[in-house]
């Protein structure tokens, strides 16, 4: 009995992760992830190629004022990455600016544990420091786990891009 308890307890335990600004000596962690973001979406899109490709702007992604890449750490080890990158909206919309997020992260390993919603939050408080309050991302419609970690963060559909098909 006690030992099924301490299962359900350690399984649902958050840990509660370091959120910080990732910095040029986390560049080779996250070019790791990177292509484990890429290997993740290769399966719900046929059309990335076969081939080591980039996806990010690594130091642009560090470097300008209007991006914020954040990594979580874990007794010293990256478990999960994400940014923010502000970016001009149309004219005619009610804000000017919107706060797009992308490269969310986590090893297969360290999921389910909580991690990306950290890591989210952090992200989400750094575009409400900067007066950001319209926050979008893009998710595969295919990718349930995601869709169900972002609503479970407040997002909720709101454009639906579609493709012909070849």
């Amino acid at each position: 009995m006690l030992e099924a308890f301490c299962s359900i307890f350690l399984k649902n335990f958050r840990m509660k992760l370091n959120i910080r600004a990732a910095t040029l000596q986390d560049l080779p962690t996250l070019l790791e992830f990177e292509q484990g973001v890429i290997e993740a979406e290769r399966p719900m899109d046929p059309r990335i190629r076969n081939e080591k490709v980039h996806y990010y702007d690594l130091l642009d992604l560090m470097e300008n004022p209007d991006n914020c890449l954040l990594v979580g750490e874990l007794d010293g080890r990256i478990i999960t990455c994400g940014y923010a990158k502000i970016m001009e909206d149309r004219p005619y919309l009610n804000h000017s600016h919107f706060a797009y997020l992308g490269f969310m992260f986590v090893p297969e390993a360290d999921r389910g544990k909580g991690y990306n919603q950290q890591l989210l939050n952090g992200l989400i408080q750094w575009c409400h420091s900067r007066n950001i309050k319209e926050i979008r991302l893009d998710v595969y419609t295919v990718n349930e786990p995601a869709l169900r970690a972002y609503a479970k963060a407040g997002f909720e559909p709101y454009l639906l891009n579609m493709r012909l098909k070849d």
